[in-house]
């Protein structure tokens, strides 16, 4: 009998600690449903993040475009990359940014030999594209990852196309 009412109270406790588990989960969840946010109320001027500024990176990646997508086994940059590439050499230049790296990226598809050196190729096809639009070797730098970083996961052409891909990452910004 003693052991029975030892389990009772354990499971009192249980149930104590449930409880009191549950109304911290619930006092977290309403805190967050609170309309001011860290940094005040929304569109108080407070908020450092409300509008990204056209020098900061957020915009070069969301607003000009940091991804040029490429068609299977190939380097070529179709001509609707063009103006994004063009788009991303006046940024650079306007911006005075002193190192920028250009990944090179493949799908599943294909040897791991293969495809990092497609990666290699489409890196550099973005590389020469930006240099001959006045942005200074010195600047670009090229990585490739092959198939080793796919952005998507999947053995479907939906997927494979968006891994089929050059990235432009901003790494320094002039002094």
């Amino acid at each position: 009998m003693y052991a029975r009412e030892r389990n009772l109270k354990r499971g009192e406790k249980m149930n104590k600690f449930k409880v009191i588990i549950i109304l911290a989960m619930l006092s977290t969840i309403t805190g967050c449903s609170e309309t001011s946010g860290l940094f005040g109320k929304p569109g108080e001027g407070n908020d450092p993040f409300a509008e990204i500024s056209k020098s900061s990176l957020d915009y070069f990646s969301s607003n000009v475009g940091d991804t040029t997508l490429f068609k299977v086994n190939q380097s070529v940059i179709e001509p609707e990359y063009r103006t994004l590439l063009d788009s991303q050499a006046k940024w650079i230049k306007e911006n005075s940014i002193a190192s920028v790296t250009i990944e090179g990226h493949a799908d599943e598809q294909g040897t791991r030999e293969y495809n990092l050196a497609l990666g290699a190729r489409r890196a550099t096809a973005v590389r020469n594209y930006l240099v001959s639009n006045g942005i200074s070797e010195s600047v670009l730098s090229v990585v490739t990852y092959g198939k080793e970083r796919p952005l998507r996961i999947c053995s479907e052409e939906s997927c494979w196309s968006k891994n089929r891909r050059a990235i432009t990452i901003i790494k320094g910004i002039a002094p």
